[in-house]
């Protein structure tokens, strides 16, 4: 199974890149907060001052 990566966004800075478990170490939050960042309903709410997640594809 492919690993998941992430890249954490707030408004337009990058904040960190990794897989769910890295991220959410680094940002002292849990992975399921991780997953609530990526879902689309949090990012259509996002007007550019939420945090956001986005899964990165391997296969560019």
């Amino acid at each position: 199974m492919k690993t998941m990566e992430y890249a954490i966004y707030k408004g337009d800075d990058l904040i960190t890149t990794g897989t769910k478990q890295e991220c959410a170490e680094a940002l002292n939050v849990k992975q399921s907060t991780i997953e609530f960042w990526a879902t689309p309903s949090n990012v259509k709410r996002d007007k550019g001052k939420r945090t956001v997640a986005v899964r990165l594809d391997g296969d560019s």
